[in-house]
């Protein structure tokens, strides 16, 4: 993640959604692609944030609610609620939000990176804040989101594997 610099020049573009009238966002680079609501097939046994799996062309990917992930309240899915598909290590990741809201450009400047914001910020999860006109925006790292385990439980490799079979 840039850090915070008055000479740099360089910009990182982002996916903005919300959650819970949260702003977030995500790299572009990481996304793959947005979906609206398609069923989600739920599989059992699996961590209480995992929705289940969709069927994308001929590959399934795991969907997680993202509200519960982050500790946000529930609430039933929206007109406006989709599925951001994004890249986490080395596999595609469903992540249902709210809503998508556009796609902007972020002066690396603009960017503070988590280790220098707030204690809630202080997360492995969060790669930085956007600090724009009127607002912030909390930028998600997607490949910290899932520790190893759940990634696991999530990956091809594991085809949604239920908790049970990974436990020595």
């Amino acid at each position: 993640m840039a850090e915070a610099n008055e000479g740099n020049n360089e910009q990182l573009q982002v996916v903005v959604f919300t959650i819970e009238g949260k702003t977030l966002g995500v790299d572009i680079l990481k996304v793959q692609e947005i979906l609206r609501m398609v069923e989600i097939t739920p599989f059992p046994r699996m961590p209480d944030f995992a929705l289940g799996a969709i069927n994308l062309r001929g590959r399934i990917v795991p969907v997680i609610n993202l509200r519960r992930k982050l500790g946000l309240p529930e609430r039933a899915a929206g007109p406006k609620t989709c599925n951001l598909l994004v890249r986490s290590g080395e596999q595609v990741i469903g992540f249902l939000v709210d809503e998508v809201s556009e796609v902007i450009d972020i002066p690396a400047a603009f960017i503070e990176s988590p280790d220098q914001g707030p204690a809630w910020m202080r997360s492995e999860l969060f790669s930085g804040l956007g600090k724009l006109p009127g607002r912030l925006l909390v930028i998600i790292n997607p490949d910290r989101l899932l520790s190893p385990l759940e990634e696991s439980l999530l990956s091809a490799d594991g085809a949604m594997r239920p908790q049970e079979e990974l436990s020595p």
